[in-house]
């Protein structure tokens, strides 16, 4: 056991000699960040096992949830931007976690004009992500998990590409209050294009390799003043090195407010810090527990900023 979360920790912080960056490499829309609560914490989740967890993040959270959770995100972004996801979580017995899920994105509105500059119709590109988590507990408070992700990406007319990537992931609960997690990103993650349907012998067969990315991080639960704090650190294949933040504190059972802060970048060619507040308000119904969850994300590069809006429920 030992052993392996020391390999783990290794390939993690295997550090790389160059700075770079990620933006504008393929999958980007499965970098944005998962749900508003995920988002309202600066994305600093890798280590977060308590609330509405999410093996986006990290595929061992789902073996520490509490109770089967559902959930449903609307984003209103930019650019005729949208991304969309659902996910449904739970505990099995005796000590693992299953998580499925979807990511809808894509651009819409897109301007085609012919040759003489004339409109002609507008275009639409899509991108969507399916996923399997499974976590399995090695000890009481330890787990390891992996993602399978389904990829799928409409570019124009018949270009399009389907492939598989996967995730890993360790938790471990070291105390009462404190609790570590690890993830490898993306592994195998990439598209395949082939545009000979469109351009016949002038086409190309090209493969665009998503970044695959290291995260390692710390929670801290404040179990009697009903607060939390998470940092963690990623870098990724393409060399670029940043650091996430968040926090939250419930008031009241049916309120919490969150903060976060992330992409905090090392080097020359940082792209931008995005900080993010939200807040969750929970009402019991019937029995029924319904939590709805709003997150404001700043873009620095955009007219104005993402909106997140979650309706998520326990089972």
């Amino acid at each position: 056991m030992r052993r392996l979360f020391g390999h783990i920790l290794l390939t993690l912080l295997l550090p790389f000699c160059a700075a770079a960056q990620i933006a504008g490499t393929a999958g980007s829309f499965s970098r944005i960040g998962f749900g508003a609560r995920g988002m309202g914490m600066g994305n600093a989740c890798v280590a977060v096992n308590t609330g509405d967890v999410s093996t986006y993040y990290n595929p061992a959270l789902s073996a520490f949830s509490e109770t089967p959770t559902a959930a449903a995100t609307f984003s209103i972004l930019a650019f005729d931007r949208y991304e969309n996801s659902l996910s449904y979580t739970r505990s099995l017995q005796p000590m693992a976690g299953l998580s499925i899920g979807l990511i809808n994105a894509g651009v819409r509105n897109i301007d085609g004009r012919d040759g003489d500059g004339q409109h002609t119709e507008d275009y639409s590109v899509n991108e969507n992500q399916f996923f399997l988590s499974f976590a399995n507990r090695v000890d009481e408070r330890v787990s390891i998990g992996v993602t399978v992700k389904l990829l799928y990406s409409k570019l124009f007319d018949n270009v399009k590409s389907s492939t598989v990537g996967f995730d890993l992931g360790l938790c471990a609960q070291l105390t009462d209050q404190l609790s570590l997690g690890a993830a490898v990103i993306d592994l195998n993650s990439k598209y395949k294009w082939d545009t000979k349907q469109i351009y016949f012998e002038n086409g190309r067969t090209t493969e665009d390799k998503f970044p695959s990315l290291r995260r390692i991080g710390l929670a801290y639960k404040f179990l009697e003043a009903g607060a939390l704090f998470s940092a963690e650190f990623e870098n990724s294949s393409q060399g670029s090195n940043l650091f996430r933040i968040g926090a939250e504190y419930t008031f009241m059972t049916a309120f919490t407010l969150r903060g976060g802060i992330d992409r905090l970048e090392l080097g020359d060619n940082a792209t931008g810090a995005k900080p993010s507040l939200g807040f969750t308000l929970t009402q019991p119904i019937n029995g029924w527990t319904p939590s709805i969850h709003y997150t404001y994300v700043v873009e620095s590069f955009a007219p104005h900023g993402m909106h997140i809006i979650s309706i998520s429920s326990a089972l």
